[in-house]
């Protein structure tokens, strides 16, 4: 399994986006795309996966920086996670994405690791990891969902055959911002909303996002709608650096006077895709801020949660995260 070793593979450089795309093109599934590779670095080095071919982005400006768009932001997908950290329009207008990014591993990742890469990180399951033949990897069995897998980790909601939870923590920062996701190919480019690119397994096992062969995420749109809205994040780890999340939390809110008038709320480490709490956000609309409404939220939060052998603890994890980030935005 872990072999440690870099496997033979063709390395190409491009330093403009349309050669990126034209390569990305030819090469389809033969081509993996490369940030600032923390992530892919980990599945070649083990030989877990294989490539023939590696498109480097790393040297293309286009996709780096924070711009002003509309009243909103577009920032490009190789803009790094301390960048959006310490920018100070995003901590000022959209703080809620400066507090997730801040929270991913360490500085020192962060000051590598990009927005891009974080959004588009495959799922970090160890069975799926270690070469174990899973359904994601293409097998017929989910090993994490039996009554001896370790499983303490995994999704709680919207599993169907494998549990793997989706791990950046910046995707629900950007869903509960109602971003969107600036997508091109040779075939031109195309916008999804950030609650429509991550996959769940009952649509496509194999795959987090919607990202076709060929495509790359060049940039995040984040839109004026939430700018200035108060806000909350939360991630609940075993460890304060390093460490993925047990459970977080990205919330922005609305309010008029007493009542709460808009709300946007997303867990992470619940299920295989950042989840966005519907039923607590229509709980929210129109009502008081008080604890009633609180734990009217919090309960509508966990309904149709199923939870595995050792994750019981994420339903009231999940719920009490609910109640502060109402209390406390």
């Amino acid at each position: 399994m872990l072999k440690d070793m870099m496997p033979h593979f063709d390395l190409y450089q491009p330093n403009t986006l349309d050669a990126a795309v034209d390569l990305a093109g030819r090469l389809g599934t033969d081509g993996w795309l490369l940030g600032a590779g923390q992530d892919s670095y980990d599945w070649l080095k083990n030989r877990t996966k294989r490539t023939p071919a590696v498109i480097e982005l790393a040297g293309i400006e286009a996709l780096k920086g924070v711009r002003e768009v509309d009243g909103g932001l577009e920032i490009g997908a190789l803009t790094t996670l301390t960048e959006i950290e310490e920018h100070p329009v995003v901590r000022e207008r959209f703080r809620v994405l400066s507090l997730a990014a801040g929270r991913v591993a360490s500085p020192q990742i962060r000051n590598a690791g990009t927005l891009g890469g974080n959004l588009c990180q495959d799922a970090r399951c160890w069975y799926y990891r270690y070469g174990v033949d899973c359904y994601r990897a293409g097998g017929n069995m989910c090993y994490a969902d039996t009554p001896e897998g370790m499983n303490r980790e995994h999704a709680i909601l919207g599993a169907s055959r494998c549990v793997a939870v989706s791990p950046s923590d910046t995707a629900t920062a950007v869903v509960a911002l109602e971003g969107v996701m600036v997508i091109r190919s040779t075939k031109g480019e195309r916008l999804v909303p950030a609650a429509d690119f991550f996959v769940q397994p009952a649509i496509n096992i194999q795959r987090m996002t919607v990202l076709e062969p060929g495509e790359i995420l060049v940039a995040v749109r984040i839109p004026a709608k939430w700018s200035g809205a108060s806000y909350y994040f939360e991630k609940i780890a075993d460890r304060a650096a390093w460490d993925f999340a047990l459970v977080s939390i990205a919330a922005v809110f609305v309010f008029e006077g007493d009542l709460i008038k808009d709300a946007s709320m997303v867990c992470g480490a619940v299920a295989c895709v950042p989840w966005v709490l519907k039923g607590s956000q229509d709980e929210l609309r129109g009502q008081p801020r008080t604890a009633e409404t609180s734990d009217k939220a919090a309960w509508a939060a966990v309904v149709g949660a199923k939870p595995l052998h050792y994750n019981h603890f994420k339903l009231p994890l999940m719920e009490n995260l609910v109640r502060r980030a109402i209390r406390e935005a």
